[in-house]
């Protein structure tokens, strides 16, 4: 155990609507839909079917019965020193979006919880084994007086032919007990650590120090998009 502190295509349609309803902050599968995939990133003028955008809004995500989730890579943050060198300012996660079934293919986007997987934390998904199972834990207030007041747990645990994805969060403060609970097949696992494995480098912004050599520092742009990257404990 590590411990840390039938896949159905999509047609462009539905692609189309569910990053339509995912950005008004409702979630609604079409009626072939079992899960979509992608991988997010930020860039500058992007252009597809003659539409420009800054923002590219692609996750992958595993809808169930009782719940769902996501996963996108949320880049870091750079700064410049006084000195010219650019650092990182804050650190890229893995954000994990869970949600319950309130209707058939319906889920709650608006009583969403996060779970922003770390680069150790992310290294610890990808490296587990068929008959392996993962616990990470997260407190907001962790080194204060507050600690344990508010604290997420996310499990990871083998099933049958795949893995059960589990997130509870206690709010001490609202009195609030959420738990979520998403079957995982073999085949969206694979998906999941692969993505996952893709990403790595990117959130930990090593992408950067391979690329500044042909862009230069000064053309390096801040990284991460407030609409997916809000903080874990933000709502």
């Amino acid at each position: 155990m590590f411990k840390l502190s039938r896949m159905l295509p999509l047609t462009s349609t539905s692609r189309h609507r569910l990053l339509e309803v995912l950005s008004s902050r409702k979630v609604e599968v079409g009626d072939r839909l079992s899960h979509s995939a992608g991988i997010s990133t930020v860039t500058n003028n992007y252009a597809a079917k003659g539409y420009a955008s800054d923002r590219i809004f692609a996750p992958y995500t595993v809808y169930k019965g009782k719940a769902a989730f996501s996963l996108i890579p949320c880049l870091p943050t750079f700064t410049k020193l006084n000195s010219g060198t650019v650092v990182v300012d804050r650190r890229g996660s893995i954000m994990m979006t869970f949600m319950h079934s309130i209707g058939e293919r319906k889920y709650d986007w608006e009583k969403r919880q996060r779970f922003a997987l770390s680069a150790t934390e992310v290294g610890s998904l990808i490296t587990m084994g068929a008959q392996d199972s993962c616990d990470f834990f997260h407190d907001p207030s962790m080194l204060s007086s507050n600690a344990g007041q508010v604290r997420k747990s996310l499990s990871i645990k083998p099933h049958a032919n795949g893995y059960f994805v589990s997130l509870t969060v206690v709010d001490n403060l609202l009195n609030t007990n959420d738990y979520f609970s998403v079957p995982v097949t073999t085949a969206e696992f694979a998906v999941m650590k692969t993505a996952c494995s893709f990403a790595l480098p990117h959130i930990m912004g090593w992408d950067q120090i391979t690329n500044q050599q042909s862009r230069g520092i000064d053309d390096l742009q801040v990284k991460g998009d407030p609409k997916v990257s809000d903080l874990e404990w933000e709502k």
